[in-house]
């Protein structure tokens, strides 16, 4: 009987051979077709039904690519027109696509990035809770988020685990005990500075600062002088001119002797910040980092020639150190300085900071401080054209408390008045306009279980201007609402969220306080200014919220 197939008398080796592979292959990509499916559809879908039948509700999930179109079309329509010079409603135009979800399904909505759904989390004290992650059960999202951070920084802030808690441990030291602790711009640890509390030795470092901090911002002002005219208003786009100074500063802070080095990083950070944007809007593309596309070319290039850069000034400052040539008076010998130690007392050989992790720190330093407050600044300047009367009110205090002088640190911590501006600004025009976490395992919040795979967004513009925790005048310019302070400030106490919350909160809101307060007054001793004409009010986060179109002001010198 004449048969057919493996093994059978009619069937070369080659072709059973063949039959093999070809089962192998075909179950392979049966394997992987599942595995996309569970993916793409199917667990989506799961999370869907899961957060729908606890009663929330939200954009639907249709495809892969998520909320990403609908987005595009609302950041298109929200930039084509400016806002009313004097309107401060900024969350319609900077956070269109939360502010149609809220507005249509309720503050508590679902959204969805790529074939992860996101829950809007309002609520003051939910915020906390996921914020302050007490027993660990949120972390940062996808691992492409991750790739894309990794391009403008891997500090402190995007580590988790046993990796943050040794950077950390490293880098308490340099905050805590006897070193400069508001040098290390925007570092997170578990306990919030306190001004009120620091130790006279501190106080002394600070003041020791400060002629650095006062010699940027007098550059700036020289400048400004050079082109005003004494008599006449003059034009002045003053949004490049924030960011140059607070790059000025972070740089001399960072490296010292190595100044001109920082400033080449913070002009390559600039760039980045705006390639890494625009990939933002294509992540939900599988696999889009790794095309080799001329902005994903550009991006590597540039985070491989800052960490050149970073190696070569950190390998000549180890070496220096381990001469003992080297002082630790700026950011980097401190960090270096804390992690040597940290080796010596460990003697484990996971001890102590590697090289990359020191450059990713230094990235943190520059992308975080410099953005912060160069943003905060500007919309200053920005709001005090629009209510002329606070500038009279702030420029009066600054004058009673310096007259002409030099700002110092006891003159400096005494402003109320521009205290309270600077708070309201932050509330208003807040820099980082969201935050975001993930639950990596099911759990409930706020009455609601939580599956695993489920990002939270922490809106916090929008909780900035809620009118049940702000008032009706929410939308509004009233630094008074801080005389009181921040936790007065609201109905829900504390519902003020600039520099974050919890274990990660930004230690360094003091200092970004403090150089803000410096830049302000110096600027307020020697000008007046307006809005000019060709100035356009319009926010819009790339990265951080800031002037999309500049920061034209008419500055006027002052008697």
């Amino acid at each position: 009987m004449v048969t057919s197939g493996i093994g059978s008398p009619l069937a070369s080796p080659w072709e059973d051979r063949q039959l093999v592979l070809f089962s192998v292959a075909g179950a392979v990509l049966a394997w992987c077709a599942v595995r996309v499916l569970e993916w793409a559809w199917w667990r989506p879908r799961r999370l869907e039904r899961a957060l729908r039948s606890q009663g929330l509700r939200g954009t639907a999930y249709r495809s892969l690519a998520g909320d990403a179109q609908l987005l595009v079309r609302l950041n298109k329509e929200a930039r084509s027109r400016t806002m009313p010079l004097g309107c401060h409603d900024v969350v319609p135009r900077a956070m269109p696509l939360f502010h149609h979800a809220m507005k249509e399904h309720g503050k508590m909505s679902i959204t969805w990035f790529g074939p992860m759904p996101r829950v809007t989390i309002t609520k003051p004290e939910l915020v906390r809770e996921v914020l302050s992650n007490k027993f660990g059960h949120f972390e940062k999202l996808t691992p492409t988020l991750g790739r894309i951070q990794r391009l403008l920084h891997n500090g402190l802030g995007s580590h988790e685990g046993g990796k943050w808690a040794k950077h950390r441990r490293i880098i308490n030291p340099a905050f805590h005990m006897e070193k400069l602790k508001v040098i290390f711009l925007f570092c997170y640890q578990q306990d919030k500075l306190s001004m009120g509390r620091c130790s006279h030795k501190l106080i002394l470092h600070f003041q020791r600062m400060l002629p650095a901090f006062a010699e940027c911002c007098t550059e700036l002002v020289h400048k400004w002088e050079g082109v005003v005219a004494s008599d006449l208003p003059c034009e002045v786009d003053v949004w490049p001119d924030m960011q140059n100074l607070t790059g000025d500063v972070i740089s001399r802070a960072a490296f010292g002797s190595s100044y001109l080095e920082g400033v080449r990083i913070f002009q390559l950070q600039g760039e980045q910040i705006l390639l890494v944007m625009q990939a933002m809007n294509k992540i939900h593309i599988p696999g889009y980092l790794f095309l080799p596309t001329k902005a994903n070319r550009r991006m590597k290039h540039i985070s491989a020639e800052i960490g050149r850069i970073l190696r070569g000034i950190i390998t000549k400052r180890e070496n220096a150190i381990k001469a003992g040539e080297a002082t630790s008076d700026d950011l980097l010998g401190l960090l270096l300085e804390s992690s040597m130690a940290d080796c010596r007392g460990d003697g484990s050989s996971d001890a102590g900071m590697t090289t990359d992790d020191v450059i990713g720190e230094c990235k943190l330093f520059y992308f975080a401080g410099a953005e912060t407050t160069s943003r905060l600044l500007t919309w200053t300047m920005i709001v005090l054209c629009m209510h002329p009367e606070w500038q009279d009110r702030v420029r009066e205090e600054v004058m009673l408390v310096f007259g002409a002088s030099t700002p110092d640190y006891d003159g400096l911590s005494r402003l109320k008045i521009v205290t309270m501006v600077l708070y309201e600004v932050l509330r208003l025009y807040t820099p980082l306009t969201a935050l975001q976490r993930k639950t990596y395992k099911p759990m409930e919040l706020g009455g609601i279980r939580y599956p695993a795979g489920v990002a939270l967004m922490l809106p916090v513009l929008c909780i900035h201007h809620d009118k049940e925790l702000w008032g009706a005048d929410a939308d509004e310019f009233r630094p008074e609402r801080f005389s009181q302070g921040i936790s007065k400030a609201s109905a829900d106490p504390p519902a003020f969220f600039p520099f974050g919350w919890g274990p990660r909160v930004c230690v360094g809101q003091n200092f970004a306080l403090l150089e803000a307060k410096m830049g302000l007054t110096m600027i307020l001793q020697r000008f007046s200014f307006e809005l000019s004409p060709s100035y356009r009010h319009a926010p819009f986060p790339l990265g951080m919220l800031q002037p999309e179109h500049g920061a034209q002001l008419k500055l006027m010198r002052l008697p």
